[in-house]
């Protein structure tokens, strides 16, 4: 009756941890459910444009995104449309190498206050040198203000 003695305290050494793990298990799940290891609370604010044109700063609030947005490529280009997330916005502004402009664009739904905005930006504007068209993307993600 040995083997079976040496069976029981196996078996009993298992389910304590098999309990343990489970409730570990647990406990992270609740984590995750609640928010509390959402990595977008962890994650620094970012608005990347493509190469040439540079997001200097950005606000997004529950009804407007703003985007200051300076133009690097060493010619003068026009901006005519915007679209930020699910908002977009015509513009005709032309924009100087070098120069900062703002762009406010009202009316959007981008969440509650204090909430993770995550959203893709899409740019329209014309090279006024070729007058040729072009669309560049980026990405923004930020805290609603």
């Amino acid at each position: 009756m040995k083997i079976l003695r040496k069976s029981q305290a196996a078996m009993e050494f298992l389910m304590t941890y098999g309990w343990a793990i489970l409730v570990v298990l647990a406990a992270i799940a609740a984590l995750a459910y609640f928010g509390v290891l959402s990595p977008e609370k962890f994650l620094p604010e970012k608005c990347i444009l493509s190469p040439g044109l540079a997001c200097v700063q950005h606000k997004v609030t529950p009804t407007d995104s703003t985007l200051v947005i300076s133009n690097g490529f060493g010619r003068t280009i026009k901006v005519t449309n915007l679209q930020v997330g699910s908002c977009t916005k015509a513009f005709d502004t032309t924009m100087v190498s070098g120069i900062e402009n703002s762009f406010v664009l009202t009316g959007c739904s981008n969440g509650i206050s204090k909430e993770a905005f995550k959203g893709d930006i899409t740019l329209t504007y014309v090279d006024t040198s070729y007058n040729i068209t072009k669309t560049v993307h980026g990405n923004l993600a930020t805290k609603v203000e």
